[in-house]
């Protein structure tokens, strides 16, 4: 008799990011292959969309790194591995991460973490924090980039026992996808954010914070005004500040020192993103630290946009360079506005072509189908040993 497959990830909030969109499909995924699928989750804006019927939740405070509260949530955890059946654990961050290894113990059933970053250390004991990622039979990758960040950085955690193994994450790419765009609403959304039908827009998607690399865009901007002449254009900087009022009062500061003020727009939330992309003519992702995996590379990708980034991380493994997009110095706004004046050159007719070969690459590679069927596979593998 065959032992049925009961998963249970646990994500400190079911949000919009990567990992949190990367639990819900493959809960969901799971549940579609007749196995019994659970989150642990302390909330989050994506809860509203799971399949009640299909995914079962718990509502746990496991978002917390209070050391007592880890340990209430490992208790818990324990009791619901046990009443439930469940045979895997999934963890996808540190703190819930060591909740899951004490249930674990506890209840024999098999740790498995998913390492999403690269978790800056400086010191020993965020190293041996950030360590529980490792502990699990199971470690997933999301890219090559991760996987080689791990072996050169923990590679004193790292055991034969213990498999670590690189899984692309996935998006849904009947999601992002052009031809599922309203006309109509494509229209309203001009109208909101006020944008010029004539213009060359440029879209950058992501949190105001300074590693993404907005400051680097605007001052690409002003080149592209500048040295290229070119100053038909558009940017929407599209994505929250997240309370971090000082750096975006430096952006809005630096676009008035290069009289950008009309040509520049930040958009706080906006949360429908094949909408967004498709009103871009090309879409820039500028971080200045490397992207675990770069998700608005992929997802512009797949809704065929030209993807210009920053040659770190996961970019240089989803991004076919000067095929459906273009890599630059990731410290260097003077190439970013070549590459950018590059694109704004290329005429309607090259500008499908690129968009065509991004939407073949996104769906032969990192597609969500994929992701999911090889965690399933994984897990699968965890039971027969």
């Amino acid at each position: 008799m065959t032992t049925k497959l009961n998963v249970l990830q646990v994500i400190p909030k079911l949000g919009y990011g990567g990992a949190e969109t990367g639990c819900y499909d493959i809960a969901h995924y799971l549940a579609e292959q007749d196995c019994g699928s659970y989150i642990a989750t302390s909330g989050g804006e994506l809860l509203k969309f799971v399949k009640k019927n299909k995914v079962r939740i718990f509502r746990l405070p496991v978002q917390s790194k209070n050391p007592f509260i880890i340990l209430v949530n490992a208790i818990f955890l324990s009791f619901i591995i046990l009443f439930k059946k469940i045979n895997i654990v999934h963890a996808r961050s540190r703190a819930p991460a060591w909740s899951c290894y004490l249930a674990c113990l506890v209840t024999n059933a098999n740790f498995v973490t998913t390492f999403h970053g690269t978790y800056n250390f400086k010191s020993n004991l965020k190293k041996f924090y950030n360590s529980i990622m490792l502990r699990s039979k199971l470690t997933i990758a999301g890219s090559n980039f991760i996987f080689s960040h791990i072996n050169e950085n923990y590679n004193e955690y790292l055991s034969k026992k213990k498999k670590l193994r690189v899984i692309f994450r996935g998006i849904n790419v009947d999601y992002f996808n052009p031809r599922n765009i309203s006309i109509l609403k494509q229209e309203k959304l001009k109208k909101e954010w006020d944008l010029d039908p004539n213009k060359f827009t440029i879209l950058m998607p992501g949190r105001l914070t300074y590693w993404k690399g907005q400051e680097k865009l605007i001052e690409a901007l002003n080149i592209l005004a500048e040295d290229y002449n070119f100053a038909n254009f558009q940017a929407i900087f599209l994505g929250s500040d997240q309370g971090r009022k000082v750096y975006s009062k430096k952006l809005s500061s630096l676009v008035e020192r290069y009289s950008l003020t009309k040509k520049v727009k930040f958009i706080q939330n906006y949360n429908e993103m094949p909408l967004a992309y498709s009103l871009a003519d090309a879409v820039v992702s500028a971080s200045i630290e490397p992207e675990a995996f770069g998700r608005v590379a992929v997802e512009s990708q797949a809704m065929g946009k030209p993807i210009i980034a920053s040659n770190i991380g996961g970019s240089k493994e989803t991004i076919i360079n000067k095929k459906s997009g273009y890599l630059y110095k990731h410290d260097d706004p003077r190439e970013l506005a070549k590459n950018l004046n590059t694109v704004i050159q290329l005429n309607q007719e090259e500008l499908k072509i690129m968009g065509n070969e991004g939407r073949k690459n996104i769906s032969k590679k990192f597609d969500v189908e994929i992701m999911c069927d090889s965690n399933l596979r994984e897990y699968k593998k965890l039971l027969k040993n």
